[in-house]
C-alpha cells in the first residue's frame, strides 16, 4: 500500500442553471491546470435572486488533488 500526499485548494463555481453546473464548471476549469484531482468537498451554496427567480448559483468547494510520485 502506499502513502498518498494531497493538495487541497479552495475554488468558486458558478453557473446560472444549476448547483450541479456550477460544480461542474468549477471541476473543469480546475483540470486545466491542475492534474491528478481527486475529489471534491462543497463548503457553500449561495445566490442572488434576479425578477423574483434564482438568477445565478454559487459555489463554494475545495478540490483535492494528488502529488506527482
Amino acid at each position: 500500500m502506499t502513502n498518498n500526499v494531497y493538495k487541497v485548494s479552495e475554488i468558486v463555481g458558478t453557473s446560472e442553471t444549476s448547483i450541479s453546473d456550477a460544480i461542474q464548471s468549477a471541476i473543469t476549469k480546475a483540470s486545466e491546470s491542475l492534474r491528478n484531482l481527486e475529489w471534491f468537498e462543497v463548503g457553500q451554496v449561495r445566490g442572488w435572486v434576479k425578477d423574483n427567480k434564482v438568477g445565478h448559483y454559487q459555489v463554494t468547494m475545495k478540490i483535492g488533488f494528488k502529488y506527482d510520485k
